[in-house]
Order: structure tokens, then sequence, then C-alpha cells
């Protein structure tokens, strides 16, 4: 499967069935190169809009649960804007990558956090770290101000101050930002998931924003995929919002399902070339 995923970086867009997101044909269709993101990649996102715990899994037969999280099974990657690297998550060695539990994850944070509540088969769940005990998050298409223990729904945690790598806003203002919002709702928001909403409180961009990047059929956004030292997959997107739409789809269904589905994009892709000699 490794070489089925190492192949996956140099097919051309002719070897790819895919479409520009917004129903432009891609222009250089005969170019080697990463592959732009595409329609058939995104989902609909996500615990924001619905609870996860309310919504049954119908990936899996109902009399079997979803297993606990498996760090080794999170995908490690990367986002470019153009040739800087503004996201950064690596593999599961790494401290970027250590969960708690939310009563140990209270002992470990300070107000401006950003806060990351992860789950096998769930979308993460991201928060700002406001104090006493407390967080602002989107949750359900409203911002809400809640009690840590109560935001994680059980589901372990960790402060992911790291990640992106624009620099912070003041803590006064990080914390404004977020407490500005609460009980913002459905219409009233301009983000589209808990991570937007959280990284726009701490960095202040309107990249995380909906809307907040004028779509002109460029791609400068690179998600590099990570699936070891030596293999690795390139999407390119208009946004830094459908970057993030993309790696939480990912983290949703883990590293294996993704290898697997790029796998599945690649034999669907021989086959439609052999049918075209045949």
């Amino acid at each position: 499967m490794g070489n089925q995923v190492e192949k996956l970086t140099h097919l051309t867009y002719d070897e790819v069935p895919t479409s520009d997101p917004n129903g432009l044909d891609p222009a250089g269709g005969d170019e080697v190169g990463p592959r732009i993101g595409v329609s058939y990649i995104f989902s609909a996102d996500d615990d924001d809009h619905e609870d996860p715990l309310d919504v049954p899994n119908t990936s899996r037969p109902p009399s079997q649960e979803d297993p606990p999280f498996n760090p080794h099974n999170e995908l490690a990657c990367s986002v470019h804007y153009r040739d800087e690297c503004v996201y950064q998550r690596n593999t599961a060695e790494t401290n970027n990558a250590t969960t708690h539990s939310p009563e140990s994850l209270l002992n470990k944070c300070r107000p401006g956090d950003l806060l990351e509540f992860v789950s096998a088969g769930q979308y993460p769940h991201w928060a700002v770290y406001v104090g006493d005990f407390r967080v602002v998050h989107l949750h359900r298409a409203e911002v809400k101000d809640s009690f840590l223990t109560d935001a994680s729904q059980g589901r372990p945690g960790r402060i992911v101050n790291d990640l992106y790598r624009y620099r912070a806003l003041p803590l006064e203002v990080v914390l404004r930002n977020a407490r500005d919002h609460v009980g913002s709702r459905d219409r009233e928001l301009c983000w589209r998931n808990a991570e937007c909403f959280a990284a726009w409180c701490r960095y202040g961009k309107r990249e995380f924003k909906m809307g907040g990047e004028i779509r002109i059929g460029k791609q400068p956004y690179r998600l590099t995929l990570m699936f070891s030292p030596k293999d690795r997959h390139v999407l390119e997107f208009q946004s830094l919002e459908d970057v993030i739409m993309e790696k939480r789809r990912n983290d949703q269904i883990g590293k294996e399902a993704v290898v697997q589905e790029l796998a599945g994009h690649l034999n669907a892709t021989n086959e439609i070339k052999d049918d075209r000699f045949d």
C-alpha cells in the first residue's frame, strides 16, 4: 500500500477523476504536480452543527462501538501558503500529539490557549480557554461559554497553540474576541467550524472566516499529507477554509481510511485509463 500512496504524488490531471471545486476545468491537464482539492473530497462539517455523540456512525454495525482515539492513526500533515508553512502537525511521537484527560488538561491550561478535543470517528473540536475552568467554543451553530469538562464531552484533549505558525494576538485581544461572540448563532456566524472560530480568536486573521479570501481560480494553499517519511500526497486549495475542511475530514476518518481512499482513487483511475485503450 505504501507504493500505491507514493504513486499518487506523481499523477497528472488526466490521470485523476477530478474537477475544480468551482466547476471550472483545471488548466494544464498534462502538467505533473500537486492535485487540486476536489469536490468529492469535501463533506459537510461538522460537530458544530450536530452533536457527534448524538449522531449514529453509519459506517459501522449498530452493535460495534467506536474504538478509543489512537494517535498513531492520526495523519501528520502540513499546510503551506505559497512558500510559507502556516500549519504543521507531526507524528504521534511529538509533543503536539500528546492528549490528556479533561481533568488533567485543566491543570495545564492558561487563558488564551487553543484546545483540541479528539475522538475516533469524530471531527476534532476546538475551543479557547478563557480561565476559571471555562472555554468559549463554536458548537452546534452557536458560540458558547462552557466548562471545559462539558465542552470536551469526555474526549481527551491537548493544547495546540503551536500548530498554526501565525503570531498570536495579545492575550486581552484573544479573550475579547472569544467572549464578545458568546451567544452568536446561525446567520450571525462568520466561521464554518470550531477550529476556524478558535483559531480566529487567537490569530485574528480573516482567512479563518467564511468567504475571507477571494477565490480567483489559483490554488495558493498546499496540504501535504505525510503517510511516512517517504510517502506523501499533496493537494492544492483556493482558501484556508477549504484546507481546514479537508484536514478535519481526514482527522475524522483516520489515517488508514485516507490511505485506502487514495489507493481506491488510484485503482479507479487506472481502470479508466485501461478502458480507453481496450
